[in-house]
């Protein structure tokens, strides 16, 4: 598994776009996979970081072929900056068997220590080797210790900011509760919830060492543009 560092002196803010095809715009069902795919392309050709596939609804057989289409698309529409990596929800078989860069946890998914278990079983097998990034999400500081105590590469910590996909969870953490847990953790934590260009560089002054969203970037009429506000 890889380590990531936690230091924002020496880099550009960590991206990532978390998929809801469902969620797309003007569309019907039958166009949601090319759209999706279209969507990953522009992001990564925009320059951002990561891509999380979260698509839940999905069969094995039919999140396993969309992550090696995604994959297939990445690979040939990365920013000049490298490629995008890939990451999974919740399915570390399918992230393994594909090839992606990593897979993000659920606070109830598979616990980390075990998943570092099975990617070290996996990795004389696996393409994903050595740089295979294991993520959870968080929502209290309680959450954010235990992941790092548990080995995880990073966290995405939120909603920090209030917004409909995360309504499960709770009141919005808000920017203070944010920059607690920057402090408490060495491992990256991922801004999450109700991102926006505006509130962006309040989550970065923080301590965050990254953004993830969804209609930051998937309802941006702009994505580049978008990119480059965020980066600064």
């Amino acid at each position: 598994m890889s380590r990531l560092s936690n230091s924002r002196s020496s880099r550009k803010p960590l991206l990532c776009y978390v998929t809801d095809r469902r969620s797309l715009p003007g569309l019907v069902p039958e166009t949601l996979p090319a759209a999706l795919l279209q969507k990953i392309e522009q992001v990564a050709s925009a320059g951002v970081d990561w891509v999380q596939i979260r698509e839940k609804d999905l069969t094995s057989r039919e999140l396993a072929a969309l992550t090696r289409k995604i994959l297939q698309s990445a690979r040939a529409s990365s920013s000049e900056g490298g490629a995008v990596r890939i990451l999974v929800n919740d399915r570390l078989d399918i992230a393994l068997a594909e090839g992606a860069g990593g897979v993000h946890l659920g606070e109830k998914s598979l616990p980390v220590e075990e998943a570092k278990r099975l990617v070290l079983l996996a990795s004389p097998r696996s393409p994903a080797g050595a740089g295979f990034l294991l993520g959870v999400s968080g929502h209290s500081l309680e959450a954010a210790r235990a992941a790092e105590g548990s080995g995880a590469d990073y966290i995405f910590f939120g909603p920090v900011f209030a917004t409909p996909s995360k309504a499960a969870f709770g009141e919005p953490q808000g920017v203070e509760r944010l920059g607690q847990v920057c402090r408490a953790v060495a491992i990256p934590v991922i801004a999450i919830g109700g991102i926006t260009v505006e509130n962006a560089t309040a989550c970065l002054d923080s301590g965050a060492a990254g953004l993830a969203a969804i209609r930051l970037f998937q309802e941006a009429p702009d994505i580049p543009l978008v990119v480059s506000k965020l980066i600064g």
